[in-house]
């Protein structure tokens, strides 16, 4: 019986050394220590679990990628959930920003179009800009002509031309292109909430794989040892050695 003592303790000294404590392990080993000339019995390991570290850089990559993946990685989607509902409503924000501002867009250039006469193909912004400013191509090619700003004079010929009916007619319209460009910007700033949710995510899930890991290596080290008398009917056949240690 005693070469079986020291081979089982043999066992979890090696398996103490070989495994240190790069990562939790658990390990169970049943001795059974029977009389009467009975066998002994070691059975190793029962129950073998290893409990894998996670990595910060894996849960920061995984957040900057989709918010709430870096916390759903350390094992606490419960907090992460909040920085995946915040991304889809940002977005969803972006959306509606991007859609009214170019629908309210499209309507003021339909309106310089009906107003003014002005032809929508192939103008930038900067043409509906100018047209909102003055009532006629013709004061705002003086006005360039008085600046020498030769360069950004326009060809009437050539399609950029316009007349506005009524000046009242071009404050409105520039009124109604000032609000849409406001609107397009606004989507600017939504993006920029983005980029912001996607940094705090990733400092969270960093945070909290570093309080997973530092849970984990709680149980580096503790061990017990439980005997237990095996037989029935009141009468002892042996006892069983149960060494528990967790590394």
């Amino acid at each position: 019986m005693k070469p079986i003592i020291i081979l089982a303790a043999a066992i979890v000294a090696f398996n103490s050394f070989s495994w240190g404590q790069t990562s939790p392990r658990l390990l169970r080993f049943d001795l059974a220590l029977m009389s009467g000339g009975g066998s002994s019995t070691p059975n190793v390991p029962l129950d073998n679990i290893t409990v894998t570290k996670k990595k910060q850089t894996v849960a920061v990559l995984y957040s900057l990628l989709l918010p709430g993946m870096g916390e759903w990685y350390a094992d606490d989607f419960a907090s992460g959930r909040y920085s995946l509902i915040a991304e889809a409503t940002l977005w969803l924000t972006y959306a509606s920003f991007q859609q009214y501002g170019n629908w309210y867009q499209s309507d003021a250039r339909q309106y310089a179009s009906a107003h003014a006469g002005a032809s929508l193909s192939g103008k930038n912004d900067q043409f509906f800009v100018n047209m909102g400013n003055f009532n006629n191509v013709y004061d705002y090619n003086d006005q360039k002509l008085r600046e020498r700003d030769l360069a950004n004079v326009y060809d009437p010929a050539a399609g950029y031309s316009w007349i506005w009916d009524t000046d009242a007619d071009r404050q409105h319209f520039r009124a109604m292109r000032v609000s849409s460009d406001k609107i397009l910007n606004n989507s600017k700033f939504v993006i920029g909430a983005v980029i912001m949710n996607h940094i705090i995510s990733a400092v969270n899930a960093a945070r909290l794989v570093r309080h997973y890991n530092k849970n984990a290596d709680l149980g580096l080290g503790s061990w017990q040892l439980e005997p237990n008398l095996i037989g029935e009917s009141g009468q002892i056949d042996g006892m069983r050695l149960t060494y528990t240690q967790h590394f």
